[in-house]
């Protein structure tokens, strides 16, 4: 695993190891997206990833899609995200935050406004979700207009100039698993039939057009991109041209020169050696279901460049350390993971601490 415990650039970041800490709701925000007083504490713990990447940040009051997910739309978020960027910085670390619009997976009970969700096509996800009220369906979506497109567009480059005035490296924008980007995607969300629908250069037009806003608003070398080829969450399914929407997708963001593509794998490195080859700067792939012993196998063999790492770390802020040092690890509480609160969200120990305890 030593590959995984060598230096590295990102962007204009210099990263101690090619770990990151992956983007996982956690649920901590008040109900209008204010991040708690927890918030600084567990991103700060986990300080020693070489990135780590935040939860989904709503860009937009339309973007917020559960509940106690937390927002970057307006100054009261702003000043609650700046004591997250500060406290991680104070521990030596880097951090970028996820843009995440959810698109028709929302429901009204858990956006400020309560308006019916918005999504490429007047088309429901028909998936269950958790409100206020208990679990609910999602509705019905309002299908964006043009106008709608370039204000959702710009949404997102106001979110990104905020997340920087915070004190944020950078941005990850959220185009896999079920989102709007998603949801631009693939062809069973989308089937408009202007210039955002259609052929895959008309599909992957919303994902482009909101990276390179992004890019020009704080930088490409702020930027980064999440990618989930062939994963159908969300009711999302890609189509038979989905590989071939992908390699487009790809080569078309490569020109911008953005930071990195995070791909959400599921299998297919065919696919992944081909948006790798199409792919110039940082590639961070997140495998499902992969075993511990095989966790610096992509950046051995060249498939990938940092290795995000999701459970392990929610439930051990000393990762790094431990999988350097060949310790155990803590499990995971799935109980806690969206409960609110400190318990199973601050209070894993860390190798010290459980060595303090014993003594």
């Amino acid at each position: 695993m030593t590959a995984l415990f060598t230096p590295t650039t990102l962007g204009n970041l210099n990263l101690p190891n090619r770990l990151a800490m992956a983007p996982m709701a956690r649920l901590r925000a008040s109900a209008d997206g204010i991040p708690s007083s927890l918030v600084p504490v567990y991103y700060a713990q986990r300080a020693s990833f070489g990135l780590l990447i935040t939860e989904g940040t709503a860009p937009s009051e339309d973007g917020q899609g559960y509940m106690n997910s937390p927002g970057i739309y307006n100054d009261e978020q702003i000043a609650a995200w700046k004591k997250v960027a500060t406290a991680v910085h104070a521990e030596g670390g880097r951090i970028f935050m996820q843009l995440m619009h959810a698109g028709r997976m929302a429901h009204p009970e858990n956006t400020v406004h309560h308006r019916d969700p918005v999504a490429p096509s007047a088309i429901s996800a028909n998936q269950t979700t958790f409100t206020p009220s208990g679990p609910q369906q999602t509705p019905m979506p309002r299908a964006l207009s043009r106008e709608d497109v370039l204000q959702t567009i710009d949404d997102h480059r106001t979110a990104a100039r905020n997340a920087i005035e915070a004190g944020f490296d950078g941005v990850e924008i959220h185009g896999a698993n079920g989102y709007l980007i998603n949801q631009f995607l693939a062809s069973n969300a989308n089937i408009r039939t202007d210039e955002y629908g259609g052929r895959i250069e008309n599909r992957a037009r919303f994902a482009i057009e909101v990276a390179k806003a992004v890019a020009d608003e704080v930088g490409p070398e702020r930027t980064g991109i999440r990618l989930s080829p062939g994963v159908e969450l969300g009711g999302l399914n890609d189509g038979p041209d989905g590989d071939e929407l992908y390699r487009y997708l790809v080569s078309e963001l490569d020109k911008l020169g953005l930071a990195y593509v995070h791909i959400h794998h599921y299998g297919n490195d065919g696919l992944l050696r081909d948006l790798r080859a199409r792919w110039s700067q940082k590639l961070l792939v997140t495998r499902a279901n992969r075993p511990l012993e095989d966790i610096a196998k992509d950046v051995e063999n060249g498939l990938a460049d940092i290795v995000p790492v999701a459970r392990w770390a929610l439930a051990n802020p000393d990762f790094v350390e431990r999988l350097q040092s060949g310790a155990a690890l803590n499990e995971a509480d799935p109980s806690t993971f969206y409960s609110g609160g400190a318990k199973g969200y601050i209070d894993y120990p860390t190798l010290q601490q459980a060595s303090s305890a014993v003594a």
